[in-house]
């Protein structure tokens, strides 16, 4: 079997830097609020995993790591419900959301998931998580579209 290799496309950063800008601020929006770190990272993490990017995959599992994330329930994620006790139920809810608006053309967002989030999370918090979301989807969908090598990968 033939290995295709991936070759950088564009270099987004290194064209234009200020296209990184909106990013960083709606990043620094959704770190700023109560959902903690170890948190934020199981959904960067699970989103990453449905959209298939190894280069989110990578960095998030390392950032998961750092905030404490048991590296048992990062090998485990992408079967969350298969063991639930695992997760907390904010964790849960987090993580339905997050499967549920990454794949929103499928079904949209469940009224059971919404009310499983909604008893979990504060308002505020609410929109701190679907910004995540978004934030996470927008950066896979850069990296897979220019095809981002892994750090330390070269061309």
């Amino acid at each position: 079997m033939a290995s295709i290799q991936l070759k950088p496309r564009l270099d987004m950063h290194a064209v234009d830097a200020a296209a990184y800008a909106p990013m960083m601020a709606l990043e620094k929006y959704v770190h700023g609020g109560t959902l903690g770190e170890a948190l934020i990272g199981l959904v960067k993490m699970r989103v990453s995993q449905i959209n298939g990017c190894a280069y989110c995959l990578q960095m998030h599992g390392e950032e998961s790591r750092k905030a404490g994330v048991e590296q048992r329930r990062l090998d485990v994620l992408s079967a969350w419900r298969e063991a639930p006790y695992l997760y907390s139920e904010r964790e849960q809810a987090a993580i339905a959301l997050a499967e549920e608006v990454t794949l929103i053309g499928e079904d949209g967002v469940s009224d059971a998931t919404w009310a499983h989030v909604k008893a979990a999370f504060e308002d505020k918090e609410i929109v701190h998580l679907i910004m995540g979301i978004c934030a996470i989807n927008s950066w896979n969908r850069m990296a897979i579209a220019t095809h981002m090598l892994l750090p330390g990968v070269k061309a």
